[in-house]
């Protein structure tokens, strides 16, 4: 019986296919969405003020860095947790793909959220004058608190399981 269980949940892994085949749609939402802000910038730009062209390649990067976040969560997920992707010896490979354990993966969506924050407050300051204060006060304390979040797990993560990636590594000197 126990036998039987432990194949029925080690099986279950493969309910995440389908989640991670579902983030491929949404990749192909952010990519509409950024073919259509470049469009929108390119058909206006002889007569977009330069703050709104700062604006709108601000929105483009952020839209690039989900895309990218997409990609990677897709990817080494599907490695971590479903199976290995077996590629061709003549595929071209990501070089990080296989590398990225669920805490490195945490950690990198963690330091992409305080990138897209980072990108949306770079946003409010451009329109400082038409934003309340209090509400570039709560953008601001809720950008501190993912990069406060970041570097926190920056830091458990390293004290938790940094020693299990070092092996292979050159010796530590003490």
């Amino acid at each position: 019986m126990e036998r039987i269980i432990e194949r029925l949940l080690y099986a279950s892994r493969w309910l995440l296919a389908p989640i991670y085949l579902g983030l491929s749609l949404t990749l192909i939402a952010v990519a509409i969405k950024f073919f259509q802000e470049a469009y929108h910038l390119l058909g206006h730009i002889f007569g977009m003020a330069e703050s709104s062209v700062v604006l709108t390649t601000l929105a483009l990067i952020d839209l690039s860095l989900v895309a990218s976040l997409v990609v990677m969560v897709m990817f080494s997920g599907y490695e971590n947790f479903v199976s290995r992707i077996d590629l061709r010896e003549e595929d071209e490979k990501l070089d990080w793909l296989g590398k990225l354990d669920a805490g490195t993966l945490k950690l990198k969506v963690a330091a992409s959220i305080v990138a897209i924050s980072s990108i949306h407050l770079l946003q409010a300051f451009v329109n400082i004058p038409q934003i309340p204060n209090d509400k570039l006060m709560w953008y601001v304390i809720i950008h501190l608190t993912f990069v406060f979040s970041a570097l926190l797990m920056g830091v458990l993560d390293r004290m938790s399981f940094a020693s299990h990636r070092n092996h292979g590594d050159k010796p530590q000197e003490h």
